[in-house]
């Protein structure tokens, strides 16, 4: 079993649309609750708790609708 771990993303998600759209998408990555967006934050924080997913696959999910997504350590 996979050890539960959070990623961090610095992202271009400004808006609770973007997150509304996003939505199905994140919870078919990551499961529904185990991810979510400080939109507050400058840097629009998204957080994915997992054991499973990896950075490139959130990375390029936000690429292809056209989002900026870059781990941060």
């Amino acid at each position: 079993m996979n050890d539960m771990q959070v990623l961090i993303f610095k992202t271009s998600v400004k808006s609770h649309e973007n997150v509304s759209r996003l939505t199905p998408l994140l919870n078919k990555l990551a499961g529904d609750g185990q991810w979510n967006f400080a939109l507050d934050d400058c840097n629009c924080i998204l957080r994915i708790a997992s054991g499973v997913v990896k950075p490139d696959e959130a990375i390029n999910l936000l690429s292809n609708y056209g989002f900026r997504c870059e781990e941060l350590n």
